[in-house]
């Protein structure tokens, strides 16, 4: 399998890893998908790049894909008629001009009609991150589009697959309120697999490690680390400006910085129902993944993360994006109280 090259802290290496999570887009690419796939998982992990990679397992086993990476702003047709790709590429470049990029991610449901008009097909679309273009209370709208596009297809087809990537903790609350989808989650890369990466990044470097506890495995955070020459503070401060957290704690009670404090050293704390509140918050803002399901590989896109790991924050129900999301948080905490 061609591995495709992609970008990692202004380098170009070839896609690392991921070695189940690609047998199981062939498998997906074998019998189809019978609702949409929705992968969720913290920011960074690596999902677009699984689906970058995605596209070619698709277009090796002789799909058409339609692939959509709105906040990229790249939209990408592989289908052999050339006037039905280039109405899309043209939509899309009037889309990026008048900055509508919902509006190809809806056309979609169009185009992938009239391809299979034309001729019965295997057919895949793949979206990272279109909830966050057409707004998250459209988000089960646009799965259920997608399942009526498997289920009740105005014309036959041989197989379709589609997918869809999201990181954003509300749309998936949002999905999981109908039975239109098969919500996986995806995590950070397992240790082995991120030493790949982390080999490909030239000296200076920390010992891995020491890159592997302040990471958990997150290509993005890997990335960011060493364009800051691996100074973690400065990384965290970053972070913690980014997500607004010294505003988020001063809306907090007394007794909610309290459980928060609790949380940076066992997240599964939060995990209790006068807690929901503070945890649902936690989650919009990306900063912890919640109610990870049990550790059965079945349930999960690759491989799922240990059980418990109180070094890099993760719980049994409950762990934190990377280790240095939770360090911000900690951050946070400390300027408040002094």
């Amino acid at each position: 399998m061609r591995r495709v090259k992609l970008r990692l802290a202004g380098l170009l290496v070839e896609f690392t890893d991921r070695e189940k999570a690609l047998a199981q887009v062939q498998e997906w690419a074998e019998r189809g998908t019978i609702q949409p796939i929705v992968i969720f998982g913290p920011e960074g992990c690596g999902k677009t790049a699984l689906l970058r990679q995605a596209v070619h397992v698709l277009k090796d086993a002789g799909y058409t894909v339609f692939h959509l990476y709105p906040l990229d702003r790249i939209f990408e047709a592989d289908i052999e008629e050339p006037d039905i790709r280039k109405a899309f590429l043209d939509l899309a470049q009037r889309a990026l001009s008048e900055d509508s990029l919902g509006r190809v991610a809806w056309a979609v449901f169009d185009f992938i009609r009239e391809a299979l008009k034309r001729k019965k097909r295997k057919i895949a679309v793949l979206a990272d991150d279109v909830f966050q273009v057409i707004g998250v209370q459209n988000a089960a709208a646009y799965v259920k589009g997608l399942l009526n596009m498997i289920e009740h297809p105005l014309y036959d087809y041989e197989n379709i697959v589609a997918i869809v990537a999201t990181s954003e903790g509300v749309s998936r609350r949002e999905i999981a309120r109908h039975l239109w989808a098969n919500l996986m989650p995806i995590w950070n890369m397992p240790k082995n697999g991120f030493q790949e990466l982390y080999e490909k990044l030239p000296h200076p470097k920390p010992d891995y490690e020491k890159a592997w506890s302040l990471t958990g495995g997150n290509p993005r955070i890997l990335s960011i680390l060493y364009e800051k020459k691996w100074d973690s503070n400065t990384t965290v401060g970053e972070l913690a400006s980014k997500k607004r957290l010294t505003a988020f704690i001063l809306s907090l009670n007394p007794q909610e910085r309290e459980w928060l404090a609790e949380a940076t050293e066992d997240p599964d704390k939060l995990f209790t129902r006068e807690k929901l509140p503070l945890l649902d918050k936690l989650v919009d803002l990306n900063l912890i993944v919640d109610t990870l399901a049990s550790r059965d590989p079945q349930l999960w896109v690759d491989q799922p993360p240990p059980e418990k790991d109180p070094q890099l924050g993760i719980g049994r129900h409950i762990a934190w994006q990377t280790p240095l999301h939770r360090e911000a948080v900690k951050k946070a905490l400390e300027e408040f109280a002094r």
